[in-house]
């Protein structure tokens, strides 16, 4: 026996609404910043193992 509910409206002053999705831009920076510093460390190591990363520059008289 299954139960299903459908939310089909949900009833909120338009300035808590305001205020609710200001509250959840400011909250997403925070994980940004951790997620950008992961996705940095993981990268980084990636490329150390592998090998990348290392990118030669030739000059003219090397053509």
């Amino acid at each position: 026996m299954s139960d299903q509910v459908t939310i089909t409206d949900i009833k909120m002053p338009f300035m808590s609404m305001v205020v609710f999705m200001v509250k959840v831009a400011i909250a997403s920076i925070p994980a940004f910043i951790i997620l950008s510093v992961i996705g940095t460390i993981v990268f980084g190591v990636l490329g150390a193992v592998m090998g990348t990363g290392h990118v030669e520059i030739l000059t003219p008289q090397q053509f």
